[in-house]
């Protein structure tokens, strides 16, 4: 009789704990996100809207598109925001872990370069050529060594930390070469001490995602971008990236999704719908580029056929266009 109303009690008391873990699971479907500060503004204005009319929470950190990636690829968040392709590496370690992924373009980014709005009317335009010399090495001090009609004035160079995507993206398209980037500059993750950091200084310049000067108008003077010798200077903007004229900083955003958890968590796939049905005008509202209706599309099908894997080869590339990348993923 003892045997028996142990046994009873066992699976009253395993049916009453999955009970309450279901319960406990209903209450707190919580989507977990992290990665890139560029991209940051934008998942978090869809996550606000999306938790309005849902009861799933939404989590959204900046760690930074290499920091967001390593969480992913452990298997601690859903979707990481990125301002670059997965790396060969990053590739390797979600393999390792058993984590598929989709990935998904969202937006254009106009990376932009800044000078102090209120200290430096000297330089009116910037040539790709002057950039790699700036910020590859550590030999250009001061304003005059980039060009001698310039001030002989200290430069106090900003920029985002290795962990950043936007860092891997200028290393490729300015420097010519992954990781090569002079040492002696201030690095942040976050881009909004970026834009602290050259408001504060004479002779401040930075780099960061053009969502970020556009909130910084008043303290912060973009730069034109010559690409090469003969070319026009352009500056940075929502026409002159759809136009392809803005180069070589003009770059696809990214959020990746981890694939089982879209397959087999309903919340997870309604909130990546929702992204990508609401992106176009919430992108636009937080001052970057919109994708072309027709890329929507494709990346929209893309994502309901969950076809994990990546378009790229472990590097960013400069002038990728949206529909090609998505024909890529087999």
């Amino acid at each position: 009789m003892q045997t028996k109303f142990v046994k009873v009690l066992t699976v009253a008391s395993f049916v009453a704990a999955a009970f309450t873990a279901t319960s406990t699971y209903a209450v707190e479907k919580i989507i977990k996100i992290d990665g890139s500060s560029t991209v940051y503004p934008i998942t978090e204005a869809v996550a606000e809207e999306f938790q309005k009319s849902t009861k799933v929470k939404v989590t959204v950190g900046e760690s930074g598109t290499g920091g967001g990636f390593k969480k992913f690829c452990r298997g601690e968040t859903d979707i990481s925001d990125a301002s670059r392709p997965i790396s060969l590496k990053e590739m390797d370690a979600c393999k390792e872990a058993g984590i598929q992924y989709i990935e998904l373009p969202i937006a254009y980014d106009a990376l932009t370069v800044v000078v102090n709005a209120k200290n430096n009317n000297f330089v009116k335009e910037i040539s790709a050529e002057d950039l790699k010399k700036i910020w590859s090495g550590s030999s250009v001090k001061n304003w005059n060594q980039v060009n001698s009609s310039y001030p002989n004035q200290p430069m106090a160079l900003f920029g985002p930390g290795t962990a950043s995507g936007t860092f891997d993206y200028f290393c490729e398209a300015i420097n010519g070469q992954k990781g090569k980037h002079r040492s002696d500059y201030t690095p942040s993750e976050d881009d909004n001490v970026l834009v602290q950091g050259v408001a504060s200084n004479a002779g401040g310049m930075g780099y960061f995602g053009y969502a970020y000067y556009e909130a910084n108008k008043d303290k912060l003077r973009a730069l034109p971008i010559i690409a090469k010798a003969g070319s026009p200077a352009v500056m940075p903007s929502a026409e002159a990236v759809m136009n392809g004229t803005y180069q070589p900083l003009s770059r696809p955003l990214f959020i990746y999704v981890n694939a089982t958890a879209a397959a087999f968590r309903p919340e997870v796939k309604a909130f990546v719908d929702y992204y990508l049905e609401n992106a176009p005008k919430l992108v636009k509202e937080v001052k970057y580029v919109p994708l072309p209706t027709a890329d929507y599309v494709a990346v929209t099908a893309h994502f309901k056929a969950m076809k994990p894997g990546t378009g790229f080869n472990g590097t960013p590339e400069v002038g990728i266009k949206i529909t090609d990348l998505i024909n890529r993923i087999k």
